[in-house]
């Protein structure tokens, strides 16, 4: 037993396993300790007390707070609509100039270059440069309406019924360049011969699309979509810097609820436990589309 365990620790083939045995090693420090921190926090009452942290052990009674909290509904409606709403405007945006640009011949760098901006600023520049776009006095929104002769253009981030469609206004035209790029990608690995195939075979544009394009591009589509589905859902620097989840509770996603839960109200046993309850749906929601997208996968041969 010995020898075959110096065997495996010591031999010809040990060089692989001790090869990431410092990555193992930094994946444990900085992943598994703050979720075994996270997870002694998230069952806790924590308060400062004469500056020292109190810890009072209090088990499931985080799901009382959970229960009387009247915000914490409302941010999860608004995060998944939020998600829906980007992932599919991007997805199919992100589709559609990729398939455009593929095309074209002239000019084609210049237009990839030109998609790709948005993603290289910062989402707190974003968020600043639209927040004065959508300013009410002199944002280029409101002046141009004002030119056009509406005399009462909407406030925007200001109007509740508005506010959330703007955010996403903003998200669609940062990240959608995200998505153009896995297209892109996906598209250019396409055989050749597979589209020309098509075409001699008499397939019209629509039809390529449909029956060789969208089939061949399929596991690419659905691994963009879990990316940006899982980047979606822990937006908060743009809607900070725009909205900071208002007008009252317009724009309160679950991540700008644990902040103000955490920095505003102080309860860091229940941030943690909210942190904790997304950490869980969102492992269960990839265990799920990973399952969902393999027999997507299967049907579409």
């Amino acid at each position: 037993m010995k020898s075959d365990m110096r065997a495996v620790l010591f031999g010809a083939g040990s060089f692989k396993y001790w090869s990431v045995a410092p990555l193992l090693l930094i994946l444990i420090i900085f992943t598994a300790f703050p979720i075994a921190q996270l997870l002694q926090m998230s069952v806790s009452e924590l308060e400062f007390v004469e500056g020292k942290l109190v810890s009072e052990f209090i088990g499931l009674g985080q799901l009382d707070n959970l229960a009387k909290d009247p915000i914490v509904g409302i941010a999860i409606k608004n995060t998944l609509v939020f998600v829906v709403a980007v992932v599919l405007i991007e997805t199919f945006t992100g589709f559609t100039l990729a398939l455009a640009i593929s095309r074209t011949k002239t000019l084609s760098i210049l237009y990839r270059s030109v998609v790709i901006i948005p993603l290289l600023i910062p989402p707190v520049a974003i968020g600043t440069m639209w927040s004065l776009m959508y300013d009410f006095n002199y944002g280029l929104f409101t002046t141009i309406l004002i030119e056009l002769g509406v005399k009462n253009p909407p406030l925007w981030t200001a109007d509740p019924d508005l506010a959330l469609i703007s955010v996403i206004i903003v998200d669609v035209w940062h990240w959608t360049s995200f998505l153009f790029l896995i297209m892109l990608a996906g598209i250019e690995s396409i055989p050749p011969s597979l589209l020309e195939a098509a075409r001699v075979d008499g397939a019209n544009e629509f039809r390529m699309i449909r029956h060789v394009i969208l089939p061949v591009m399929a596991p690419t589509i659905l691994v963009a979509m879990l990316l940006r589905t899982i980047l979606a859902f822990k937006v908060f620097d743009q809607i900070f810097v725009l909205t900071s989840g208002g007008p009252g509770t317009a724009t309160q996603v679950i991540s700008m609820h644990i902040y103000k839960v955490f920095s505003e109200q102080f309860r860091l046993g229940y941030a943690a436990f909210l942190s904790l309850m997304v950490a869980a749906f969102m492992t269960v929601f990839v265990a799920f589309y990973l399952w969902a997208s393999r027999v997507v996968r299967r049907r579409l041969g």
